[in-house]
């Protein structure tokens, strides 16, 4: 068995409430989504079977619920990013588990609420 790491997204939707939407309006009563992108490690054989497992295990955390405003949110797995071999066979203080390159740090930033100081 070898450990494999899924990069996951998933999407809440929410319907805004009237009065809320004069504070943000939104196209048909829909607030804008929320993105969360998730880090799962799994134990598989294979890259196949981590890749199936990882569907699994996104699949497994759709959930709906109605937030603090009495709003329904609906999250659902938007996309399987990637699956990767752990680097680090040795799990531990500062191992590597997952690597990504990018060029554009302001576009990073411009989606990445923590960065840009936005609460979640």
């Amino acid at each position: 068995m070898r450990t494999y790491v899924a990069v996951l997204v998933h999407v809440a939707e929410a319907e805004a409430k009237a009065e809320v939407e004069a504070e943000a309006p939104a196209a048909s009563g829909r607030r804008a989504p929320l993105y969360r992108e998730s880090f799962v490690l799994l134990t598989a054989r294979s890259e196949d079977e981590a890749r199936s497992k990882a569907r699994a295990h996104g699949a497994s955390m759709e959930t709906s619920y109605r937030n603090e405003r009495g709003e329904p949110v609906t999250w659902t797995l938007r996309q399987l990013v990637d699956v990767a071999e752990v680097p680090d066979d040795r799990l531990g203080d500062g191992a590597e588990l997952y690597t990504r390159h990018f060029r554009d740090f302001a576009a990073y930033t411009a989606f990445e609420p923590l960065l840009s100081g936005e609460d979640l």
